[in-house]
């Protein structure tokens, strides 16, 4: 049974920070790529950052760059999303999702590109 799993999420003061976890089952963790994707209530889901298979290969939306990093451990089937001074604005569900790709790409733009979805966690950054 494939199953992404996050964690880490919760309520950080403005400026504080978190780390998400999103960790997999059920499949060959390694040979994806994986997105961090979020939404806050009322508003559409958004790209955060992503990942390739082999961690050759992340990409951040902009409000994200120079914030927010993205790192894997296949050994684990783990991927991290580290993030830094966080914002109001963060507050959000955040969701991971993973989809089989060989090549050393990701995608923030669609979340139709990928397969698997976790159920989120949620990040709660008070001002």
């Amino acid at each position: 049974q494939v199953q992404l799993v996050e964690s880490g999420g919760g309520l950080v003061q403005a400026g504080g920070s978190l780390r998400l976890s999103c960790t997999g089952s059920g499949f060959a963790f390694d040979g994806y790529a994986v997105g961090w994707f979020r939404q806050a209530p009322g508003k559409e889901r958004e790209g955060v950052s992503c990942i390739s298979w082999s961690g050759g290969s992340t990409y951040y939306a902009d409000s994200m760059k120079g914030r927010f990093t993205i790192s894997r451990d296949n050994a684990k089937n783990t991927v991290y999303l580290q993030m830094n001074s966080l914002k109001p604005e963060d507050t959000a569900m955040y969701y991971c999702a993973a989809r089989l790709y060989s090549i050393d790409y990701c995608n923030t733009r669609n979340t139709v590109w990928y397969n698997y979805w976790g159920q989120g966690t949620q990040v709660t950054v008070s001002s």
